[in-house]
């Protein structure tokens, strides 16, 4: 049960990167609502460059779900952490 919470959760988090990141997309040369890669958010985020995503370097959604995407619950976001949460279907926003 928990796992299908967190699963729900992260596919919210994803769709609702997607809403905020849309402008961001003309920038990066993506289309506006698709979501931005793994790569995108940490360049934009990552403002230590140390390869991972703490909470205070998040915004957003992705800071909203931060314990949600964050599986081995170290207080940092990997690469591997945010490429395993689940995909928004195209076109599929989050309840406002």
């Amino acid at each position: 049960m928990v796992a299908k919470k967190k699963i729900v959760s992260a596919v919210a988090l994803v769709i609702g990167l997607t809403t905020v990141n849309e402008a961001q997309a003309q920038q990066d040369n993506r289309k506006p609502g698709n979501p931005p890669s793994v790569e995108q958010l940490f360049k934009e985020m990552d403002g230590n460059e140390d390869g991972f995503l703490s909470k205070t370097e998040v915004k957003g959604p992705l800071s909203d779900d931060f314990k949600k995407i964050d599986a081995n619950e170290d207080g940092l976001l990997s690469k591997e952490e945010l490429e395993k949460a689940p995909k928004p279907a195209k076109g599929q926003r989050p309840p406002r």
